[in-house]
């Protein structure tokens, strides 16, 4: 997916440090598997690989601005420091040209390096780890076909004792499941492509989950939204939420598969635009993918039960009306005052999960700098929202916020000035 930020795991490290002390957790080995023996026996392909890179993103991640594909180098900012990614070209000195496919399988299924020690999870293992062996040999034999590239990456920058490695053991036998993806018999084989597409090679829960204490994805509120950080080019690293994807209310309730297929195709439904750290998904992986598997991603999306998490309190009653005030001045004309929306002028306001999500983030930022859509020409035609953030108060653009959050059926929680101020 999106430069996926996942300041939330690298928060473990530190508290099973805390807890267990640097000596036990050192003294906790894991056991990083047998791989194939043997990858001409799977059935894997150069052109398959391909096609899992885009599926699994692994170029947004894994290229710079300017750099040379999957060269390494994008920083990921947490509030713990930076983590770099590494070049995964094969070059033998700065890339992964002196990893055999043994070294490889380990890396994707259990997030050790060939001498043993352990990546950081912002590298999605805990997901990959559930890809079919031929899947991961496809996506090594692609890597192989690529023109190495010779260059190193910057140290991450983590304080102490995030940058300690081995404290990574234990919040692995606590939270991963080094295990293959199992296919549900009483599921049809769509909704098994769907499930593997967004379980495992999208990895949409590493976003759209929130994460306990030491970082762990909460299983009970499995879809449910979360908040990462994201470097945009207006108002430099932000906070943005990740929508519910499940079928509640404040999810994708209102959206029709077709919805969803459109959206990841061409970035615009008759729900929404693509916008925020969505872009790169969309632009770099979702929409290469057949139609077929798109198909297969919407099904399984769809099938997932209702759940959400707390909606917190509404604004007070005079907030709403001074909101509404807001609304209808400045939106209005494209959302209309039915909340559901101009085509052509404003997506529809009423049942978007980006406007009920838990955190608010990804509102206020649309608010303050406009929808930040992709370059043209991709066909993202159906917002002409400007940036508010010179036109209003912050006071102001909390009343609006918490008004829509509100209204139209929509159910979310009140915005304060204060969480204005912080996107600013």
């Amino acid at each position: 997916m999106a430069r996926l930020r996942h300041a939330g795991r690298v928060l473990a490290i530190l508290a099973l440090g805390l807890a267990l002390g640097a000596a036990a957790l050192v003294a906790l080995p894991l056991d990083p598997g047998v791989p194939p023996a043997d990858i001409a026996a799977l059935d894997a392909s150069v052109e398959q690989g391909a096609y899992l890179a885009r599926a699994a993103n692994c170029g947004t991640c894994h290229t710079r601005a300017e750099g040379a594909p999957y060269a390494g180098g994008v920083a990921f900012n947490t509030p713990f420091g930076v983590l770099y990614s590494t070049n995964i070209t094969m070059d033998q000195a700065s890339g992964i040209g002196a990893w055999d496919f043994a070294d490889f399988h380990r890396a994707m299924r259990h997030g050790v390096r060939p001498n043993g020690s352990h990546l950081y999870p912002a590298f999605p293992y805990t997901d990959f780890a559930q890809m079919t062996d031929a899947d991961i040999a496809s996506l090594y034999l692609y890597l192989q076909s690529l023109e190495p590239v010779a260059a190193l990456v910057p140290d991450n920058q983590l304080a102490f004792p995030y940058n300690l490695r081995p404290l990574l053991g234990p919040w692995k036998r606590l939270f991963h499941r080094p295990q293959g993806f199992s296919a549900d018999t009483a599921q049809s084989g769509e909704w098994n492509r769907g499930a593997y597409l967004v379980e495992v090679l999208g990895h949409c829960g590493a976003c759209h989950t929130p994460r306990n204490r030491l970082g762990a994805e909460l299983d009970d509120l499995a879809m449910t939204g979360g908040t990462q950080l994201d470097q945009v080019k207006l108002g430099g690293l932000r906070p943005w939420s990740a929508v519910n994807l499940t079928s509640h209310a404040t999810g994708l309730a209102a959206w029709s598969e077709q919805d969803i297929v459109d959206y990841l195709k061409t970035g615009a439904s008759e729900r929404a635009v693509v916008h925020g750290p969505m872009r790169e998904v969309v632009m770099h992986s979702t929409r290469h993918l057949g139609d077929s598997d798109l198909q297969a991603m919407a099904t399984y999306l769809k099938s997932l039960p209702a759940n959400a998490q707390p909606a917190g309190e509404p604004a007070a009653a005079g907030d709403l009306a001074e909101g509404e005030i807001v609304y209808t001045v400045h939106c209005g004309s494209c959302h209309l005052p039915t909340g559901l929306g101009d085509a052509g002028l404003g997506v529809p306001l009423a049942g978007n999960p980006v406007v009920q999500a838990p955190d608010p983030a990804s509102l206020i930022n649309v608010i303050l700098y406009g929808p930040h859509l992709p370059e043209r020409p991709f066909a993202v035609d159906r917002s002409n929202m400007k940036m508010f953030g010179k036109r209003l108060s912050d006071t102001d653009i909390a009343l609006v916020a918490s008004y829509v959050r509100a209204s139209f059926g929509n159910r979310a929680g009140a915005v304060t000035p204060e969480q204005v101020r912080q996107q600013r």
